[in-house]
């Protein structure tokens, strides 16, 4: 009798055992994304989601590490609703992995290339300081990614940057921090930017294209609508006004900073070497592997060969 309750106490440490490996590999795939089963999350505010900080960024900071906030949430979001989705991934900033509390204030307009080169989008984002506008416009582009959500897969915009692991060699370089004047290393500063043997982002999910994700390129209005309702400053840099950061703009009823008023402070921040905002910490790491944005033609040469592939593209990417 003793040996057959030996035998139920083995067979239900080996079913735990399965059980804790198949909870493990939530930063184990840079495609976290393909999981069947949503993560279980009782988190309902971004207050939720800040608290989950200390279980998110294990080996250090959040410098550079907003692929760190999205697949958290990127593995969880079969169990929420779409709009819950896009509240989580408001509570960050994409730039500097601060967690940020979204408000009318640091909501700022921006139009980014598409990685597919057929064409740019006009979205938003949230931001812990103004100077990621400038980070913003310099290194993130925009791919789809479908993903699932309580209601069913849904077509999303994120911001992406390319794969600092393609040369994970560069994350030791010694450079000059513009804050302390000190020496030091991308390994250093932004700890949670890991490479694998296989050359992957350590927890990063990638977009439909390859790219990593690093936060939610909210959606504004169609670009033909956008046309009617900013102003001309946004639109046309030879028109009278002059920009005049922190002034907001009302689109379809969003109070929006647009990207236009911080151009000649983009300008001031990159000759003083980039010494405000999250400085060349991000920079430096999105330098590592920039996205190449294909021409006009290469696309068309791309699709003369392959239709229905590029059908299929840009009809996400008109969503």
């Amino acid at each position: 009798m003793w040996r057959f309750h030996i035998l139920i106490i083995l067979g239900l440490i080996l079913h735990g055992l399965n059980l804790a490996h198949a909870t493990s590999v939530e930063l184990s795939n840079s495609d976290t994304q393909d999981m069947p089963v949503a993560i279980p999350w009782a988190g309902s505010t971004v207050r939720d989601l800040h608290k989950e900080y200390g279980n998110i960024f294990l080996h250090g900071n959040r410098n550079a590490a907003s692929h760190l906030w999205s697949s958290f949430l990127l593995q969880r979001s079969g169990r929420m609703s779409p709009e819950k989705v896009e509240l989580m991934f408001s509570g960050f900033c994409a730039i500097s992995g601060s967690p940020v509390r979204a408000n009318d204030y640091n909501r700022y307009k921006l139009t980014l290339p598409l990685v597919s080169g057929q064409g740019q989008r006009t979205g938003f984002m949230h931001y812990c300081c103004c100077p990621c506008v400038c980070d913003t416009q310099d290194y993130i582009r925009v791919d789809t990614k479908t993903v699932q959500t309580i209601e069913g897969p849904k077509v999303y915009h994120f911001a992406v940057i390319g794969n600092p692991c393609d040369h994970p060699e560069k994350l030791d370089e010694s450079f000059i921090q513009p804050f302390g004047r000190r020496h030091t290393t991308l390994r250093n500063e932004a700890r949670e930017v890991r490479c694998s043997s296989e050359g992957e982002l350590i927890g990063a999910t990638v977009s439909d294209h390859g790219y990593i994700i690093i936060g939610l390129f909210f959606d504004l209005l169609s670009s033909e609508t956008l046309a009617l309702e900013a102003p001309p400053s946004s639109q046309d840099s030879g028109a009278e006004r002059v920009p005049q950061p922190g002034r907001v703009t009302t689109i379809a009823g969003k109070l929006v900073q647009d990207e236009f008023e911080y151009a000649p402070q983009c300008t001031q921040r990159a000759e003083a070497g980039y010494n405000s905002g999250m400085g060349e910490i991000f920079r430096k790491v999105a330098d590592i592997s920039r996205i190449d944005i294909p021409s006009p033609d290469m696309v068309k040469e791309t699709c003369d060969g392959a239709k229905e592939e590029c059908t299929e593209v840009l009809a996400k990417e008109e969503l």
